[in-house]
């Protein structure tokens, strides 16, 4: 699988994890959609990386139709990074009563509807390209947390959408095998994103000093040199990578 010439949709590509992602894709000579809420950030990504921006609630049928359609005017699409979600922080009994179901409902909406609705839209499209030599015709790749197996207090919502989407990975890979369509996850641990980075620095410091090696938060372009990887290796499928510096998250 090459990225050079072809068309890659990434889901929350505005920022964080998404954006670094963006930028390696273009720089690998690729065409770059980005789907995302953020209309002026993502607006201006996109010009910056010469690519498209179109706004997106992953969780909308016809948004991601959209978003395939155009995607299928850029060139040949062959692949989706999901990078959207959201991380609530709540206890499923707190000091003001049980956990609000709308912002568990959320979440899971989000994280694993969203990451699902994009996935089989995307798949649909790239199964109908022209195979390459070796049969492969693209590649999702989904993101997961840490979370998804060291689920920390307040993670219930959170942590249950992300191993939802690490459990997801094997089964659509098996079922899109015939379509010639891998489908691998990234989990990262702490990453530098928008949300951590607005952080005291002292939190974020002691909170890069929780990775056993290296000492650090994992940055934006380490994710988005993962992603290039799997989409170059045809033999990743059907799996779940942490990238994480060997962390193993404690209750809080």
């Amino acid at each position: 699988m090459q990225i050079q010439d072809n068309v890659f949709i990434i889901t929350g590509g505005a920022s964080g994890l998404g954006a670094a992602t963006a930028r390696m894709i273009a720089a690998a000579g690729g065409k770059v959609l980005l789907a995302d809420v953020q209309v002026d950030a993502g607006t201006a990504l996109a010009a910056e990386l010469e690519g498209r921006f179109l706004k997106c609630d992953v969780t909308s049928e016809a948004d991601g139709q959209a978003v395939v359609a155009l995607a299928e005017d850029m060139g040949t699409l062959r692949g989706l990074i999901n990078c959207a979600g959201v991380a609530p922080a709540v206890k499923t009994v707190g000091k003001d009563g049980p956990h609000p179901l709308d912002v568990f409902q959320r979440a899971i909406n989000i994280n694993l509807v969203g990451t699902f609705n994009m996935a089989r839209l995307a798949a649909d499209a790239i199964g109908k390209t022209p195979a390459l030599e070796s049969g492969e015709r693209g590649i999702i790749i989904n993101t997961a947390s840490v979370a998804a197996y060291d689920g920390q207090i307040g993670q219930a919502a959170y942590a249950s959408s992300k191993a939802a989407v690490v459990g997801l990975t094997l089964p659509m890979a098996r079922d899109l095998a015939r379509s010639g369509i891998r489908v691998m996850t990234i989990a990262p641990g702490i990453f530098e994103t928008p949300m951590l980075m607005g952080m005291p620095e002292e939190v974020r410091d002691a909170l890069g000093k929780m990775v056993p090696f290296p000492a650090r938060l994992g940055r934006p372009h380490e994710y988005a040199q993962l992603a290039r990887a799997i989409i170059e290796n045809t033999m990743l499928n059907g799996e779940t990578i942490r990238l994480d510096g060997a962390i193993r998250m404690q209750p809080k």
